[in-house]
């Protein structure tokens, strides 16, 4: 079984910066797994925000494109997302996500992954 152990959240103005990481602990495998992070807000479906291949291929919503950055460091199974000009729109308590492999049409369906982190929250204020 894998865990996933997401840190990084907390508040910040419009406008500033934060940087969650997601650490995944268990199999030994782990290191070769595809992420991702999604988010939820109250009363809103769960939103894709960005995927990684285990070949650095980076995938990311509309909603954050240009502003938010996923990367992964496979030595210490760590999947990261850089989120830059935050807006008050982007509060929500986000997710990390793994699987062995998603195909490229499924990897903005939550459903497609395995392994889910406990949530993190995000709070932008304006």
């Amino acid at each position: 079984q894998v865990q996933l152990v997401e840190s990084g959240g907390g508040l910040v103005q419009a406008g500033g910066s934060l940087r969650l990481s997601c650490a995944a602990s268990g199999r030994t495998s782990t290191n070769t797994m595809a992420w991702a992070w999604f988010r939820q807000a109250p009363g809103k479906e769960r939103e894709f925000i960005a995927h990684i291949r285990t070949n650095g291929h980076t995938f990311y919503g509309d909603s954050v494109k240009g502003r938010f950055t996923i990367s992964r460091d496979n030595a210490k199974i760590t999947s990261y997302l850089q989120m830059n000009s935050l807006k008050p729109e982007d509060t929500a308590v986000y997710y990390c996500a793994a699987a062995a492999y998603v195909i490229s049409s499924q990897i903005y369906r939550s459903e497609s992954y395995t392994y889910w982190g406990q949530g993190t929250q995000v709070t932008v204020s304006s």
